[in-house]
């Protein structure tokens, strides 16, 4: 279900900007409220569970998260399903930590690597079927029926799974909740995340862009004070001095800063720059789906037995492959011949990755402190998506801006027409032209929409790469040849 809905609404996302007639970068907030709360109350729900059981984390993440999916379903606005969107993050935050945990503490360690894979395939189709998913509802019902989608699986979850979890915790933990550390983490990654998906609507130098930013860097640091001097806090900032474990979690925040973006804007190139409806453009990530479920536990094995450097090394640098493929092909015309073999590249480095990464994690901290790994990884992973689906509407819209005016300075148009277009320019792929425009003219603008579309793209597609072949020379230089952790959660000598 978390990993469902950080995707599901990418395909929607057209349809939202048509119905409420809004820009690229406040439609963001649909996708970033969600991983914004997610992100601040991940941890706190990794040290709920760890405190007072992960199967009661479960339970309540449940019900907080189900809630929070009716009411995106009944959102008269898109201020309040940016604010129901943020419930379900809250949810998310307690189900994704207790999960990986309640794993890791029910399997020994020769056989924690092909369930950590099996989960992380899982997971990872989750996220690969939500604009699949999400296309076919939207299509047959609307795009309220994605969040609707949640509900009959609730019900299998508390019916089949719940009964079989077994209880655990950490018994040597404190039980108190760093209720101050979750407040301040949520005020500072709010300040920051306004100010980066605002500050090219606003203008970065604008007094409200400022002064997110200011919120940003001074919660960010009242955060580590009362992180530094908290009894039992959100973040124990000693475990850093792991080196697996803060080399994990670098390699983490530029992989999935990457996987983020550009799982958005391959949905999204599909639909506005080639016209495809909102189910074919789910399908079309479908290999990424496959090549997960087969993929991934296959990787989880092979992490077991030789570590994690070589797959977390070779994965996020064939996926970047597969993003300069998509880069390179950014106008063809053909699915099967640009977008397919792209995303199959992508796809096959993906499933190479994930599985390894996750083991690292939890092997580098132990399973008594699983809970606090998982949500602190989980935690990086989401503000790596959070920043890149803030950032990169910026930088598509600099690469669209630049295009649209080279293409309709060729274009035979009044010059009345192209400073219209031209107003209209934060909408990117969604853009329509003026509609008392004849339609030879009409037509035209299309096409200059169309093709400024795909210069975005492909600046996005590039800064995808260059984030996953950082993560792969991360975890090349920063892990040691056969690393599994020593399991101890004490740095090593």
């Amino acid at each position: 279900m978390s990993f469902l809905d950080s995707t599901v609404v990418n395909v929607a996302l057209p349809v939202l900007q048509r119905t409420f007639r809004a820009e690229l970068s406040s439609v963001a907030w649909v996708v970033d409220a969600y991983v914004l709360t997610l992100t601040a109350f991940i941890l706190l729900g990794g040290s709920f569970g760890d405190i007072f059981g992960r199967r009661r984390a479960l339970r309540l993440g449940l019900v907080v998260f189900t809630a929070g999916s009716i009411l995106c379903g009944i959102a008269p606005s898109l201020f309040v399903l940016d604010l129901a969107r943020s419930v379900q993050g809250i949810g998310g935050a307690l189900l994704v930590p207790s999960s990986l945990a309640i794993l890791t503490a029910s399997f020994d360690p020769s056989e924690r690597g092909r369930a950590v894979g099996l989960w992380a395939s899982l997971s990872g189709i989750g996220a690969a079927i939500g604009p699949l998913a999400g296309g076919l509802l939207v299509d047959a019902i609307s795009w309220r029926g994605i969040f609707f989608l949640n509900l009959p699986v609730a019900v299998v979850v508390f019916v089949v799974a719940l009964p079989k979890v077994p209880e655990s915790r950490d018994v040597e933990a404190e039980r108190r909740i760093d209720l101050a550390g979750a407040s301040i983490a949520v005020v500072f990654l709010a300040g920051l995340t306004f100010a980066l998906i605002e500050g090219s609507t606003l203008g970065w130098a604008s007094p409200p862009i400022v002064a997110g930013s200011v919120v940003g860097a001074l919660g960010f640091i009242a955060f580590i004070w009362i992180e530094r001097r908290s009894r039992q806090p959100m973040v124990p900032l000693a475990i850093f001095a792991n080196r697996t474990f803060s080399a994990v979690n670098v390699a983490t925040l530029a992989i999935y800063a990457a996987l983020a973006g550009a799982s958005l804007y391959l949905v999204l190139d599909v639909q506005q720059a080639r016209g495809l409806s909102a189910v074919a453009g789910g399908a079309s990530l479908l290999p990424v789906t496959v090549t997960l479920l087969i993929g991934s536990p296959i990787a989880g094995r092979l992490a077991d037995r030789v570590g994690p450097r070589v797959p977390m090394t070779i994965g996020p640098a064939v996926a970047g492959c597969g993003l300069l493929l998509a880069a390179a092909t950014a106008q063809g015309a053909s699915y099967w011949t640009s977008v397919l073999p792209s995303v199959a590249i992508f796809a096959v480095g993906l499933a190479l990755t994930v599985a390894p990464l996750t083991t690292a994690v939890l092997s580098a901290l132990g399973p008594r402190r699983a809970g606090i790994a998982s949500g602190l990884n989980s935690a990086v992973s989401r503000f790596g998506g959070l920043v890149a689906v803030a950032i990169l509407p910026a930088l598509s819209l600099a690469g669209f801006t630049h295009g649209l005016e080279q293409r309709l300075s060729t274009k035979a148009l009044d010059p009345t027409v192209r400073a219209a277009v031209l107003a209209d320019r934060a909408e990117q792929g969604a853009l329509s032209p003026p509609a008392d425009l004849p339609p030879t003219q009409r037509a035209l603008v299309r096409d200059a929409v169309r093709r400024a579309f795909a210069d975005g793209f492909r600046w996005v597609m590039l800064a995808c790469a260059l984030l996953l072949f950082a993560g792969a020379a991360i975890s090349y230089v920063e892990l040691a040849p056969v690393d599994r952790g020593d399991g101890s959660g004490d740095p090593p000598p």
